[in-house]
């Protein structure tokens, strides 16, 4: 027989974790910020590969922010990927190289017009690549 499962020590790791981390359901631009700068970290510390101990919570991360993105921040599909594409030309990058989206899948998936970029992750590419952020628009 299955045992209920104990809610009481998942609510205390819980609330430890946001009361640290400030991490939880992104409901406003100051939410947004908070994820954004524990991706980044992550991201420096080399959580985007699969073997790293906080990759798990790299990619959680990484969904809230998606989420919120589309709610709030979507970007024109068609429009961003064809720049995107161009500077992966450009530049010869392949899908693997661009850490500013995340995984080589992401990147995929952008340029296939199946996922947007975020404004997180045009921020960073306008800054890897010297331009505007309009360029995605």
């Amino acid at each position: 027989m299955n045992q209920p499962l104990a809610i009481a020590p998942i609510a205390d790791a819980w609330n430890h974790f946001h009361a640290i981390s400030h991490v939880g359901h992104i409901a406003d631009d100051q939410d947004y910020e908070a994820s954004i700068q524990l991706t980044d970290a992550l991201i420096s510390e080399g959580a985007m590969e699969e073997t790293h101990p906080q990759h798990l919570l790299f990619m959680t991360l990484n969904d809230l922010v998606y989420a919120y993105d589309q709610r709030h921040n979507a970007m024109s599909a068609p429009q961003s990927a064809q720049v995107l594409r161009f500077l992966m030309e450009q530049h010869g990058l392949k899908l693997a190289q661009l850490p500013e989206i995340g995984r080589q899948s992401e990147v995929s998936e952008i340029l296939a017009g199946q996922r947007s970029l975020t404004a997180h992750h045009i921020r960073n590419l306008s800054a890897r690549f010297g331009i505007n952020p309009n360029a995605f628009f």
